[in-house]
């Protein structure tokens, strides 16, 4: 099986097929392009001369390379053309009869050694494959959108494909400048199968009101870095393809994180598809636009939510890392802040970790030292939150336990004054609960920050059932005073970012532990493929796996849902107190700090 591939058929000249092409064609490669539709192949031939025109402008490749890719791209409408083709890629619509139709076509044109590849991302390849006459040289080419930009390429084998034939598509892949990672045959695959779970969660999240489609988007792209918000990327995607792709999970996993939310197939039955209709969960300037237009969901900026109180002084409790960050953050906006801690030394501590903290943005030319000197005097360390008695807004940011931040609200009841507003930044806990520890719940309020706070620009604004307009109104001002982007949210598991976060990691987990895929394979197939900063392993390890664990146990507590029960794998490394990167070794080993 030792083929060559230096002739490949592309079947289906859309977005996806049209890109295909281009990849292979600048790369070298005889392409034959087959669609029934003449506009689809005169579109692709239009799209190749586009590029390589811009190629040639940019001085990346000659006027006479691009002639010479021009050349290599050939496009016909009969599946005939592909007789001489060693490597056949298909990109037909999601449909299991199209693309049978096609390879049992195909059996009786191309050469016993041809290699079939599915472009699909959500059908099965072993069901294709024993529709073949030839399903050992049958797999999946799963490239992803846009194919010349996308760096990752999913091989997938069934369990009929032979080795030699995925070994000459991965050596292909890489010698296209790509990252081909091998999966086997689930719906999804690696990158698909944990993206869509946490898209259809979003939209669920949009669906019960929950959350604005503005905040929740804000949210995931701030909290997680990540590079578009799932909303937004539901739109580009496509709403009918998203729901096409989680119809398939479903059928194959029956897991309810993956039964499509109905507000998918609402927006599909009405035609509401995303940009390529111009509307979905936004509104564009016209069907294929990238630019979203205000519709009547679209937040009014009109003072309407009333006036705040006056903030001038603001308490922070507790002395960790969280504490540090935000009293630096309250200090650095013009705010005198009282820093208090279980007893002086842990104060005086946590202030000197900010004065090197400053110390740091001023040595990055971030901060002028007349800054950093204004901001440190500004910051009282105290050994009591009695010190609190005059402060405008409490925050603490103690440890994550219920009792704890119970208590500590019980004590901030006493001490702080009438109208001040006590903040809370559990990330995980009922915050109506730790109101109730005082005699005021109305004037308690969630206020989680993200981990570096000077760094992080999201803070989730969760009021509860008893919280008042006015104490609402006091922290989003705040917000904005000390530069950051709140999103409301209420007051349930995880609020945005973590509810959704957390069982995309949760599901990786799983995906290692039925050894499905591995470690560097699902963290490569995240980063290329769905654009996110970390792997879900890298980032498991840095949270902590403890943390991530406590966190999944909540989740799966409120909303009782069985797919959000916590890997087995997780609970056996935290048990074996393999927590991450604090104690250099989770998922990975890491040198101890």
């Amino acid at each position: 099986m030792d083929t060559p591939l230096s002739t490949i058929a592309v079947v289906g000249l859309g977005t996806m097929g049209t890109g295909i092409a281009e990849v292979l064609a600048r790369a070298g490669h005889e392409v034959i392009g087959i669609d029934i539709s003449d506009e689809a192949a005169r579109r692709a031939v239009a799209a190749l001369e586009t590029a390589t025109a811009r190629a040639v402008r940019r001085e990346r490749i000659t006027e006479q390379e691009r002639s010479d890719v021009l050349a290599r791209f050939r496009t016909f409408a009969d599946l005939q053309a592909a007789a001489e083709a060693e490597l056949v890629i298909e990109v037909v619509p999601e449909s299991y009869e199209i693309k049978q139709q096609v390879f049992r076509e195909l059996d009786a044109i191309v050469s016993p050694t041809t290699i079939l590849a599915t472009g699909t991302n959500a059908l099965s390849v072993t069901r294709l494959a024993a529709e073949s006459l030839r399903p050992e040289r049958v797999l999946g080419l799963h490239f992803f959108n846009p194919a010349p930009a996308m760096k990752l390429v999913e091989v997938v084998s069934s369990v009929l494909t032979a080795p030699p034939a995925v070994e000459a598509v991965t050596e292909l892949a890489r010698s296209l400048g790509k990252e081909p990672v091998a999966v086997g045959d689930r719906p999804g695959f690696v990158a698909d199968g944990l993206l869509f779970g946490y898209l259809n969660q979003a939209a669920a999240m949009y669906e019960a009101n929950y959350a604005s489609r503005e905040d929740i988007d804000a949210a995931m792209k701030l909290g997680c870095g990540l590079p578009m918000g799932p909303l937004a990327l539901l739109d580009l995607i496509g709403i009918d393809t998203a729901r096409t792709v989680l119809e398939a999970m479903y059928s194959e996993s029956h897991d309810r994180l993956h039964a499509p939310a109905p507000v998918l197939r609402q927006l599909s039955e009405a035609g509401l598809t995303g940009r390529k209709s111009g509307r979905g969960f936004y509104t564009y300037e016209g069907p294929g636009g990238q630019t979203v237009v205000a519709d009547a969901l679209t937040p009014r900026d009109n003072g309407s939510a009333g006036a705040g109180r006056t903030v001038r002084s603001v308490g922070v409790a507790g002395s960790g890392t969280m504490a540090s960050g935000i009293a630096e953050v309250f200090a650095k906006a013009g705010y005198d802040v009282v820093l208090a801690a279980r007893g002086q030394e842990k104060a005086d501590t946590a202030k000197a970790r900010i004065a090197k903290s400053l110390e740091r943005s001023v040595a990055k030319g971030r901060l002028t030292a007349e800054a950093r000197d204004g901001a440190l005097a500004r910051i009282t360390a105290a050994g009591s939150l009695d010190a609190f008695a005059d402060v405008d807004l409490a925050v603490e940011a103690v440890a994550e336990d219920l009792a704890v931040k119970q208590q500590l609200f019980g004590i901030l009841d006493k001490v702080c004054k009438p109208g001040a507003v006590l903040a809370t930044t559990t990330s995980s806990l009922p915050v109506v609960a730790i109101a109730r520890a005082t005699s005021r719940p109305q004037d308690v309020i969630g206020m989680h920050f993200f981990n570096p706070a000077p760094a992080m620009k999201l803070v989730e604004v969760v009021r509860t059932v008893l919280t008042a307009d006015e104490v609402h109104a006091t922290v989003r001002e705040v917000c904005g005073k000390v530069r950051k982007h709140p999103v409301d949210c209420g007051d349930r598991a995880g609020f945005i970012v973590n509810a959704l976060l957390f069982p995309y990691l949760n599901n990786a987990i799983k995906m290692v532990g039925e050894h499905y895929a591995t470690l560097d394979d699902i963290d490569a197939a995240m980063k290329l493929g769905g654009g996110y900063p970390m792997g879900p392993f890298e980032l498991l390890d840095v949270v902590g796996l403890d943390v991530s664990l406590a966190i999944e146990k909540v989740l799966h507590s409120e909303f009782r849902d069985p797919g959000l029960a916590p890997a087995p794998l997780l609970e056996h490394l935290v048990a074996a107190g393999c927590l991450g990167r604090k104690t250099g070794r989770g998922f990975r080993e890491h040198a101890r700090r």
